[in-house]
C-alpha cells in the first residue's frame, strides 16, 4: 500500500483528485451559505481557509509531482492545513456541544492586513453567524462534526503519503 501511495504522489491523478475533493467541499459550503441561507460563523470561515490551504497543496502537487521539492512542499502545506482544520473543527465542535459564555468564538474574522480576504471576497469569507448555533445536521452530526471527520481522514491520508515517501518503489525488470 505504501508503494502504491508513493507512486500516486508522484503522479498528477492523486493531486487532481485531492483538488477536486476540496472544490466539491467548498462548493457545498457556498451552496449552504447562498442557497440554503445558512450563516457562516468565524470558525466556519477559518475552516474554509484550511480547506483552501489543502487546495493550494494540491495545486502545488499538480505543478510537478515528480519534483521532490514541490512534492514535499505540497505535502507540508497539506499536513499544516489539515492540522489547522482539525484544531478549528475540534474547537467549533466543542462550542456547539458544550455552549457556555466562556466557550465562544470571535465576532469578526481576523485576517492579516496584507490579506483581507473578507474585504476582497465577502461572498466567500464574510462571517455573520454564531459559532454555537446549530443550523444543519445530517445523520445526527452537525456540520463541524462532519468537517472534523473530513479533516481526520485527510490527516490519516497525508501521514500515510508522507510515510510512503520513504518507501522505495518496486523495481521492475522487463525481459
Amino acid at each position: 500500500m505504501l508503494r502504491f501511495l508513493n507512486s500516486c504522489s508522484k503522479g498528477r491523478s492523486a493531486w487532481l483528485l485531492l483538488a477536486l475533493s476540496v472544490i466539491v467541499l467548498e462548493s457545498i459550503a457556498l451552496y449552504f451559505q447562498h442557497v440554503m441561507l445558512l450563516k457562516p460563523c468565524v470558525l466556519c470561515i477559518y475552516e474554509r481557509c484550511a480547506l483552501f490551504g489543502i487546495l493550494g497543496a494540491a495545486l502545488i502537487g499538480l505543478i510537478s509531482p515528480s519534483s521532490t521539492l514541490l512534492r514535499y512542499a505540497a505535502l507540508g502545506l497539506w499536513l499544516y492545513s489539515t492540522i489547522e482544520g482539525l484544531m478549528l473543527t475540534w474547537k467549533h465542535t466543542m462550542i456547539q456541544l458544550y455552549p457556555s459564555p466562556a466557550n465562544i468564538c470571535d465576532i469578526f474574522v481576523n485576517f492579516p492586513t496584507w490579506l483581507p480576504l473578507d474585504k476582497w471576497m465577502p461572498a466567500v469569507f464574510m462571517a455573520n453567524g454564531d459559532c454555537s448555533e446549530k443550523q444543519w445536521a445530517f445523520l445526527s452530526l452537525e456540520m463541524p462534526q462532519w468537517l472534523l471527520i473530513i479533516f481526520a481522514i485527510n490527516l490519516v491520508l497525508v501521514l500515510l503519503v508522507i510515510i510512503a515517501q520513504f518507501v522505495k518503489p518496486k523495481r521492475r525488470f522487463f525481459s
